[in-house]
């Protein structure tokens, strides 16, 4: 009832303060400025979707009392204005007009402000139209950065063609040990909702799995099976499911720079058929820790990273110790990136070879992406770890799947933490997080990516009030773009979670599986299939 009450309330305000906004004329004299307007967020010299929500800012001077925007096109023109609090919001019919009519072209924004001793004009800034929509939806997780109880976390769904956000699933709101879980993991197949998937941890435990509007929960377990399923991946074509599966956990700094550090102590990758309801390893070995499995468009590779434990840790101690040891060696722990390749009528897999060679340039790769046009592989590039979320190090890179080549996305990086990352459907947008705005949230960022395979300026995605983003405290995270909405209810997803316990999936060896359990040297990668020796990416 609380909730409803304040939600009312904001409503009410919301109302209140639109109906207030002054009217948008331009001023008849005026003097020029020889500066810029200073703005929030800065959506200057970015490139957006044609598709995208309205770039609604907030206009920040010490002594202005009023504010008017004037946005023009090719042949279209937008006018808005503030009052002393700054905040442009846009007509959203005005605006999607001007962006229909700027494809390809440049939008300028002319910005004029009230000062005690008459308008000012500041110096025009520009954006740019790209003639590419992205996916119309992205799904996220909104979390406390810092976070002990699993309490009030959701994941959510918004239509970044307009500001419209809705809950996919929500866990308790207030504490309760009874039904306290963890939801995470979310993910869908080629950027389709109509088969997805998400974890419960703790109580309520197992894999939600989604197809043909239904709900089914699964367990993933067997004593071959570290825990169970972790990070996944769908495959293109085939009903199947590739997952990692960790040993994984916290620690919280005190003196590092870092505040909180996820390693893992043991990880493996797994097969699942969701047809069949059986479960296989691909990897099962005892000194390799193979993480973040991502298909190739084709399905005929798998990419993923993986890093040795035998340098760091010695195996013969009790597992407390050996995961003391690996607290102790947190900042030596390296992931290169790595890939397999698969038949997909005989499912069986070939030999891995080395696809980036990180390590010995004393960096680590988490998180690898294939682009929906197969030509590059995104990825997270840090000095150590495979939980670049919280490292300031983490950039974005690319390897070009052609050439071999590998180079940072130099305009999308911040000197703050650049991570999780998501490819529209058509390869010329991508979604990541990044904490630049304040250095403690994750804050959702949309990038262009040309066909030259440049990254431009990103931008934080539009909020019809602006502020929101400095006002949330929580993080965003995982963000994962699609196509389509999310069509089954969270009723439905309540139910399959709290009335069903989840099938139990079957273990079926298979044959293929790279088996090493006596922590001797696997299988040695091989040299890529392009004849290159496994690009070693460098800092600039």
């Amino acid at each position: 009832m609380r909730r409803h009450i304040l939600y009312i309330v904001y409503c009410i305000l919301f109302i209140t303060i639109v109906g207030c906004q002054p009217k948008a004329e331009l001023p008849s004299q005026f003097a020029e400025s020889n500066t810029e307007a200073e703005i929030y967020p800065d959506y200057k010299d970015v490139v957006v979707p044609p598709n995208i929500a309205p770039l609604n800012f907030i206009c920040r001077d010490s002594v202005a009392t009023a504010y008017v925007a004037q946005l023009k096109g090719k042949s279209q023109q937008l006018l808005a204005a503030a009052a002393e609090d700054g905040v442009i919001r846009m007509d959203s019919t005005e605006w999607r007009n001007l962006l229909t009519t700027s494809k390809g072209g440049e939008i300028s924004v002319d910005i004029y402000g009230k000062r005690p001793d008459g308008w000012v004009h500041f110096k025009p800034y520009k954006f740019s139209v790209a003639e590419e929509p992205i996916d119309a939806f992205i799904s996220y997780r909104l979390i406390e950065p810092g976070y002990e109880l699993y309490r009030q976390l959701g994941i959510y769904q918004r239509n970044l063609t307009t500001f419209d956000e809705k809950p996919i699933y929500e866990n308790n709101r207030e504490y309760n040990d009874g039904e306290n879980h963890c939801i995470n993991c979310h993910n869908y197949r080629m950027g389709s909702t109509e088969s997805m998937l998400f974890h419960v941890r703790a109580n309520h435990g197992g894999t939600i799995i989604v197809q043909d509007g239904k709900a089914h929960k699964v367990q993933l377990k067997d004593s071959t099976i570290i825990t169970s399923g972790v990070y996944p991946s769908w495959h293109p074509t085939e009903n199947l499911v590739a997952f990692s599966t960790n040993k994984t956990g916290q620690a919280f700094h005190v003196y590092y720079p870092e505040k909180l550090e996820v390693m893992d102590e043991k990880s493996d990758l797994l097969l699942y058929d969701v047809t069949k309801n059986e479960v296989s390893h691909i990897f099962r070995t005892a000194d390799d820790m193979e993480t973040f499995p991502c298909w190739s468009p084709d399905g005929r590779t798998l990419y993923y990273c993986t890093a040795k434990r035998n340098y760091l840790l010695d195996m013969s101690l009790p597992d407390s110790l050996v995961t003391q040891q690996l607290l102790m060696k947190f900042d030596s722990v390296r992931y290169n990136l790595m890939s397999i390749p698969f038949d997909p009528k005989t499912r069986s897999f070939g030999q891995p070879q080395m696809e980036v060679d990180a390590v010995s340039e004393g960096q680590s790769i988490s998180v690898p992406r294939v682009s929906p046009d197969g030509r590059y592989i995104l990825y997270t590039l840090g000095d150590y770890g495979q939980f670049h979320i919280w490292h300031k190090s983490s950039d974005l890179w690319v390897k070009d799947l052609q050439t071999g080549e590998c180079y940072p996305l130099t305009e999308a990086n911040s000197p703050d933490v650049d991570s999780f990352h998501s490819w529209s459907s058509n390869s010329r947008w991508f979604a990541f997080s990044s904490r630049r705005m304040d250095e403690n949230y994750t804050r959702l960022f949309i990038a262009y990516f040309d066909k030259d395979g440049k990254a431009h300026k990103p931008f934080v995605i539009p909020q019809e009030d602006p502020e929101w983003n400095i006002l949330l405290l929580k993080s965003y995270n995982v963000p994962e773009l699609s196509r389509d909405a999310v069509s089954i209810s969270m009723q439905d997803l309540h139910h399959c979670i709290y009335e069903t316990e989840g099938e139990n999936a079957v273990y079926k060896p298979n044959p293929t599986a790279i088996v090493n359990l006596d922590g001797t040297t696997g299988a040695s990668p091989k040299k890529p299939v392009d004849g290159t020796s496994g690009a070693s990416p460098k800092k600039p």
